[in-house]
């Protein structure tokens, strides 16, 4: 019985959404098992081959259409693999950033020769993707970036730093946001593909430490006179970049509640067994006056969350989730997020401080959800727009 008790909306109750969601389980179960887990957090990183598994699976570039070598579905399907990687602690696999993030970019803004040279690719996990913007000066201000990638004949040379890129160390295909023309602001801002394999004047730098997340592979970047064709430039013409990351970042931040409600609910199930079993003091934690009412606040705010994010998947399906809301979406649910799982901890007492236990793991690995796709306070400038 789910730890909510909140029906599916019909748009994710539908037969092929079910089984779906099924093999996507299972998939996990076999593939991504907790040991295999500790070792990519031992590791830093997830195997290379999981790529591979997961393409020939059907899971990546789910919502791609299948004249471009994807599954053909929609973003429902890239919730259910949110929500089951979440659900299941699959730390680290950074499936959600190259199926519903990158892949987008290149199907709503590539060219055909675009489309059809890399999204087959992706989809067999072939390559891999990250799209890098942040600089080391340069986070949620993204019209502060430095990169370049000038004209030279026929190719754009690119020269810049990146950091905190998701899959850096993976990666074989990056969307590198760079200034086609400094002088034009915003207006001077492109997306240009970069194929590593090969790539004179590429390098990555470090795999970073982090506060969580041990399994995701979050690296620096670095660009130095690496040359690409001036066909890589996201859509063929210069100048798009800031406009095409503007159309796109609604979906990211409600893709990071969709990830948080996942990370909330698998919370309350560890949280609610333990506490159903521990004792202390000759009855079980559960039948504390002050357990009962923490959970209980825990899972009506975790049900106003859920009604509140199956809600704004509906309106995004439907072309109608302008950024305000996603804005919420992303702020909201995950401040929910990191309040639950605290409290969650808590109730797990000095074993919850263990990082044999996944309640550790996942207060780390949360943190960083009020930061990625524009900061809690940036959200918040956004929907004061609205007033």
């Amino acid at each position: 019985m789910p730890v909510l008790d909140v029906p599916r909306p019909d748009f994710l109750a539908e037969e092929d959404i079910v089984i779906f969601e099924d093999a996507a389980r299972r998939f996990f179960d076999e593939h991504a098992p907790p040991e295999v887990t500790a070792r990519w957090r031992a590791n830093g990183i997830v195997d290379r081959d999981m790529w591979t598994k997961a393409g020939a699976a059907g899971l990546l570039c789910l919502s791609i259409p299948e004249a471009y070598g994807g599954m053909g579905g929609d973003y429902r399907h890239e919730v259910i693999l949110m929500e089951r990687l979440g659900l299941q602690g699959v730390d680290g696999f950074g499936a959600s950033l190259h199926n519903a993030i990158v892949a987008p970019y290149i199907l709503h803004y590539g060219t055909e020769e675009q489309r059809h040279r890399w999204l087959p690719k992706l989809a067999t996990g072939e390559l891999v993707a990250a799209i890098a913007m942040t600089e080391p000066g340069a986070g949620s201000d993204l019209q502060g970036i430095k990169t370049t990638a000038l004209k030279a004949g026929d190719d754009y040379v690119i020269n810049g730093s990146k950091t905190f890129i998701t899959n850096g160390q993976t990666a074989n295909l990056i969307c590198v946001v760079c200034k086609t023309d400094p002088a034009q602001g915003a207006r001077g801002t492109s997306l240009v593909m970069v194929e590593t394999d090969g790539a004179a004047g590429f390098e990555r730098g470090r795999n970073l430490d982090k506060l969580g997340q041990e399994a995701a592979d979050t690296s620096e970047l670095f660009f130095n006179d690496v040359r690409v064709p001036a066909a890589n430039v996201l859509g063929g013409d210069e100048g798009q970049g800031f406009f095409q990351l503007m159309n796109q970042l609604p979906q990211e931040r409600l893709n990071i509640a969709v990830q948080g409600m996942a990370s909330i609910e698998r919370a309350l199930e560890l949280t609610i067994a333990y506490v159903k079993e521990r004792q202390a003091f000759g009855k079980k934690i559960i039948d504390f006056q002050n357990t009962q009412f923490k959970l209980a606040e825990c899972k009506t705010e975790a049900t106003v969350a859920r009604v509140f994010v199956n809600w704004a998947i509906g309106e995004h399906l439907k072309g109608q989730l302008d950024a305000a809301k996603a804005s919420m979406a992303k702020y909201w649910v995950s401040d929910l997020e990191n309040k639950i799982i605290d409290e969650c901890l808590q109730l797990f007492g000095g074993f919850g401080y263990m990082d044999e236990y996944p309640i550790s793991r996942m207060y780390r690995d949360s943190r960083v959800q009020r930061i990625y796709g524009g900061t809690n306070e940036i959200m918040k400038v956004l929907i004061s727009r609205t007033l």
